[in-house]
């Protein structure tokens, strides 16, 4: 069986060289602009098609109170208008020309996404410039978008019984840092920004310095910084936004938080404060979430889902962060099964670990599932773009993303143990739980 293993292990690891053979960190084309907007630009001529990620390092890590949700909101504004195309123009423009959009913010970045054909490539610079340099903060649009964003913050915490659970978990496990503010803001903040205030945000967030621009695909590097040169060079900067200082404390006792919703079965969740994204145990961490929850095989499927009924569902997730963040451990119960029974299934299995860590099989079996995620990635110009990008926003440089299989190879089964039993503490704890409104369940 050890010996199966390896040999698998050792065909992913030719897959992936294969993979890194066609790619390599010298084929990506790096350079920033005097105004500090920094370029990567990798050729794949494999389809006609090419793609722009435009990282912008501004998230909810990045509000106070009373401006909450302003990063999200902008992820709105950027597509209502701007010197040269009105509302929706940007939209319609793109898909005029055989492209789409999309966009994501977090605690940590706000992403922009464009997917066009190359011919288009001029178009997309036209357009992401026109709103970086010129964007329209409109009175009417703010309050036309406002209002969309106040009814997604209401629905969203109506549908998702983990969003709702962990919006409250994450404002107990944090008592300083900013990342206790729900990346969507809070209602009364939303409800009171005023104009300043979102001039205000975008000067200074907005500015060329504070972004990495990924273009992936059927394109020259050569053209890419003529356009670059022509379009993006000549927006000013505004000098980099103030850095932020304040450092949550190490947690030292178990916090705990209750909520109550129309609901079948309890929900429960376990947050544990760990390291920033780029520590160096950030991949030993990152596979002790897949031996926790990836597969029907792993610790909590096989045991609380698969093997019993006390779960429904289980899963983990290791966050990104520029700052130490935290890993959340989420379960639903099976019927008939109390939260605190729940509880008691998830921490006896952590525990586990932390007594007798994991065998060399179970290590490698997740290994080579990460490998083959990662490998898979990379197969799509798409994939790359996005990995090129988290690489060097998240970890400094992009080719660390060329260091990642040897990386998760390294990690070994004491390590493992090392970092359950660093991180996975009960005064390193918060626990939430969401439980049936009917029988406000204790």
């Amino acid at each position: 069986m050890r010996l199966k293993k390896l040999l698998l292990f050792s065909a992913l690891i030719a897959g992936i060289s294969v993979a890194h053979a066609q790619t390599k960190p010298d084929d990506v084309k790096t350079f920033t602009l005097a105004n500090g907007m920094k370029f990567l630009v990798l050729e794949d001529h494999s389809i006609p098609t090419a793609n722009m990620y435009l990282f912008w390092k501004v998230g909810s890590r990045n509000e106070v109170h009373g401006i909450t949700g302003l990063s999200h909101f902008f992820e709105h504004m950027m597509f209502n208008g701007s010197k040269n195309y009105g509302p929706k123009q940007f939209d319609r423009v793109m898909e005029a020309n055989g492209g789409s959009n999309n966009a994501y913010t977090t605690e940590n970045v706000t992403v922009y996404t464009d997917w066009f054909q190359k011919d288009a490539l001029e178009t997309i610079f036209k357009l992401e410039s026109d709103r970086i340099a010129s964007l329209s903060i409109d009175p009417k649009m703010v309050e036309s978008e406002r209002g969309v964003v106040l009814s997604e913050r209401s629905t969203g915490l109506e549908n998702s019984n983990y969003r709702m659970l962990g919006e409250l978990v994450q404002s107990v496990a944090f008592q300083e840092h900013p990342y206790m503010f729900p990346v969507i803001g809070f209602e009364s903040d939303i409800k009171s920004w005023t104009q300043e205030d979102l001039e205000n945000y975008f000067k200074t967030y907005y500015s060329p310095n504070n972004a990495t621009v990924v273009v992936v695909g059927d394109i020259q590097a050569d053209q890419v910084r003529k356009l670059a040169d022509q379009y993006m060079a000549p927006i000013p900067a505004r000098g980099l936004p103030p850095k932020i200082r304040t450092i949550e404390p190490q947690q030292n006792g178990e916090r705990r938080v209750n909520a109550y919703k129309d609901i079948t079965t309890p929900n429960v969740l376990l947050a544990y404060h760990t390291p920033q994204t780029g520590h160096e145990d950030y991949y030993a961490l990152d596979l002790f979430s897949s031996l926790l929850t990836s597969g029907n095989s792993s610790r909590l499927i096989k045991s609380l889902v698969m093997d019993t009924t006390i779960a429904s569902r289980a899963f983990s997730f290791l966050g990104e962060g520029f700052d130490p963040n935290i890993f959340n451990i989420y379960a639903i119960a099976g019927k008939g099964v109390s939260a605190p029974d729940l509880e008691k299934a998830l921490l006896a299995q952590i525990d586990l670990i932390i007594k007798d860590g994991v065998s060399e099989n179970e290590l490698q079996k997740v290994k080579n599932q990460k490998l083959m995620e990662f490998y898979r990635s990379l197969e799509t110009i798409n994939g790359k773009a996005n990995s090129m990008g988290t690489y060097d926003v998240f970890f400094g440089d992009y080719k660390k993303m060329f260091e990642a299989p040897k990386l998760y190879e390294k990690v070994t089964t004491e390590d493992i143990k090392r970092v359950a039993a660093k991180y996975f503490t009960e005064r390193n704890r918060t626990v939430g739980y969401l439980l049936p409104e009917k029988n406000q369940e204790k």
